[in-house]
């Protein structure tokens, strides 16, 4: 392993955000990751994915540990599922479009979602009615101060929409090294009722995995910036859910609002209708922007610092919560 100093992490930050790394290490194996950690003290690292999911506002002066452990196996195979096991660094979207080749049903919904296979279980993420808690069946995870593996079963990440076990009473202790899904080999369950998946295959009496896949991938490419051409981090703010009670308020003075029902008591109102009602959708402030087309993404337009972003976020945050009265909250982690 190669120690790199005063290391620009812009390349490693889909927003593209230019701070500096103190020292920077890319962990490649298991033995690699536990000879650091019994180096170096917990509060001494910044453990780093594909970077997919933050928002750097400073220079990092602790170790950033790049995961990138590699490799994919089938476990366990069924006679209509299958086993999978994904190590943390491989990259998600390559992940699910390997899955689908080999004709694995269940993550097809999540394609084209920026980062890597290690970091999926933290956010819990998600995207047009699946989550990954839907096909997860566990993950091993080193504890960062004893060095041991542990694994962690559904129930012990305690999912929650965009949120896990990992981002509250377990943050930084452990590193998570590879996760195992449980797939579809036969009659694959379709969910095409969110969003506008159902328009994109209108032309196919009898859709496939992959034509959903597609689909979703053409929504989200027309909807959504490439990090590679303009920095953001996907969906900077998570979809509010409020009460039925409230929604109904709501309803009086935005007839059209729209929302997803989750329960008897509560719905979900999507963040990015709310941004585009508040007048904020294609709004920049210098390099600091909301994307014209999707409004629940805030983008770099070049050399904006993490700082700007955040300002931004604030503000749109303040505009929604004078026009809507509801709250916006992060999804991104902001450092």
């Amino acid at each position: 392993m190669k120690v790199i100093h005063n290391v620009s992490l812009k390349p490693y930050n889909t927003f593209g955000i230019d701070v500096r790394a103190n020292k920077f290490i890319k962990i490649r194996t298991i033995e690699g990751l536990k000879k650091i950690l019994r180096k170096t003290y917990a509060e001494e690292l910044f453990i780093l994915g594909g970077g997919s999911n933050m928002l750097l506002t400073d220079d990092i002066s602790k170790t950033v540990l790049q995961i990138r452990l590699k490799g994919k196996q089938v476990l366990e195979e069924k006679d209509n599922y299958v086993i999978i096991k994904a190590h943390a660094g491989e990259n998600w979207h390559e992940f699910v479009l390997w899955t689908l080749k080999q004709n694995f049903g269940g993550l097809e919904n999540l394609s084209l979602i920026p980062g890597n296979v290690g970091t999926s279980p933290i956010q819990n993420i998600g995207a047009y009615g699946v989550e990954l808690k839907d096909t997860f069946v566990s993950c091993e995870a080193i504890d960062i101060q004893t060095l041991e593996t542990k694994t962690f079963s559904l129930e012990d990440c305690e999912f929650d929409y965009r949120n896990s076990v990992f981002k509250n009473k377990l943050k930084g202790q452990y590193i998570i090294t590879s996760v195992n899904f449980k797939l579809s080999t036969k009659n694959h369950q379709l969910k095409i009722d969110y969003g506008d998946i159902k328009s994109e295959l209108k032309q196919i009496e009898n859709p496939k995995i992959t034509d959903i896949s597609n689909a979703i991938i053409r929504i989200r490419e027309s909807k959504l910036p490439n990090p590679a051409e303009i920095g953001n981090s996907g969906s900077f703010f998570k979809n509010p859910i409020i009460s039925t009670e409230a929604f109904k308020n709501l309803q009086q003075k935005f007839p059209e609002a729209p929302s997803y029902k989750i329960s008897e008591n509560e719905v979900k109102v999507p963040a990015g209708w709310l941004i585009d009602q508040a007048g904020l959708k294609g709004y920049r402030d210098g390099d600091a922007g909301v994307h014209k087309k999707q409004a629940l993404v805030l983008v770099n337009y070049g050399n904006a610092s993490g700082n700007d972003i955040l300002e931004l976020s604030k503000k749109v945050r303040a505009v929604v919560k004078e026009k809507f009265g509801i709250d916006l909250e992060p999804e991104v982690n902001i450092i």
